[in-house]
């Protein structure tokens, strides 16, 4: 996709008076089209299924499904599109939960107009968008300890955090849902979590999910 072509964007945020403000930054550029707004996780998903967007720019927390949570369902339904998070936060959790997720960038919401256009052509034409503050939390070498998991296990979990279900994960990995709950059950012991969310988020920043 190159610059001149016009690249349709879909906007999730929680707060109307943000999303009015992206959209009026973004319509206001030129090859840019803002084809839908959506007021949460959950909506975001349906819209980019029914919209087909180019770029869908997430905000990272809302109530529901979160911007990383979206990220994974929208990837899974729509993989043509673009995620990009925008968010006021830079936690290094939060960078590598939406890098991993499949994001292809995480920008401030402080960004200036004009990089917040340059993200939406960048991620566009297929490259990562990172704010220049960002890049070293990013990159910064981790310690990954030995995993308490085994592999099946972080299997499990890798598909869950890409929004699959018991049966869904069961058909992909040729075992039965009785199955997968056991391997879910055995992570939550071992990670020391009681549902589905909090132990793919335990996992990812424990870096036990690749």
């Amino acid at each position: 996709m190159t610059e001149t072509t016009t690249v349709r964007v879909l906007l999730a945020d929680d707060h109307p008076v943000v999303r009015e403000g992206l959209s009026a930054m973004l319509e206001s550029a030129e090859g840019i089209s803002v084809v839908g707004q959506a007021g949460s996780g959950e909506e975001a998903v349906v819209q980019a299924t029914a919209l087909r967007p180019d770029i869908a720019l997430l905000d990272l927390r809302m109530g529901g499904m979160d911007g990383v949570a979206a990220t994974g369902q929208i990837l899974r339904l729509c993989p043509g599109t673009k995620i990009v998070i925008v968010t006021t936060y830079e936690d290094d959790t939060d960078i590598l939960r939406a890098v991993e997720a499949g994001a292809s960038g995480y920008l401030l919401k402080g960004s200036s107009r004009q990089e917040l256009v340059d993200a939406v052509h960048t991620a566009a034409r297929g490259e990562t968008v990172l704010t220049p503050s960002l890049a070293g939390k990013l990159f910064r070498p981790r310690v990954v300890e030995p995993s308490p998991l085994s592999g099946r296990e972080r299997e499990v979990l890798g598909l869950v955090s890409l929004g699959l279900t018991n049966a869904e994960i069961g058909t992909r990995l040729f075992i039965g849902e009785a199955t997968v709950k056991t391997h879910l059950l055995r992570s939550f012991k071992k990670l020391g979590v009681s549902d589905r969310t909090a132990a793919v988020m335990t996992a990812m920043e424990r870096g036990l999910l690749s």
